[in-house]
């Protein structure tokens, strides 16, 4: 059983810095892959980033890719998304999700979400 809580969000302006936190509750933290999704008003959930149980290998939606960074430290129950350069289309409440992959798949399954943080990215 794993409980995550994200924070972090805020409101800037474009080509400003955020780094998003994701801190869950259960030991069972690092047996799992993290994924960040972001959903938009009036749009569908996207996939942002996912990294592995590990942290060895990361994943990264072609609209952040070279400017989102995912990392986790596990002894801290904690994952973050390093968001620089950001632009006015990252605008989204962002979420973090446990589960078994950190690229979402047919295989994929994620069972324990946080609440949400709101990233709000002014011109």
């Amino acid at each position: 059983q794993v409980q995550l809580v994200e924070s972090g969000g805020g409101l800037v302006q474009a080509g400003d810095s955020l780094r998003l936190s994701c801190v869950g509750s259960g030991r069972a933290f690092g047996n799992y892959a993290m994924v960040w999704f972001r959903q938009a008003p009036g749009k569908d959930r996207e996939f942002v980033s996912g990294i592995d149980w590990s942290g060895g290998s990361t994943f990264y939606a072609d609209p952040v890719k070279g400017r989102f960074t995912v990392s986790r430290d596990n002894a801290k129950n904690t994952v973050y998304l390093l968001m620089n350069r950001l632009k006015f289309e990252d605008t989204a409440v962002y979420r973090c999700a446990a589960g078994n992959t950190p690229y979402p798949g047919l295989d994929s399954r994620y069972d324990y979400w946080g609440q949400g943080t709101q990233v709000t990215v002014s011109s």
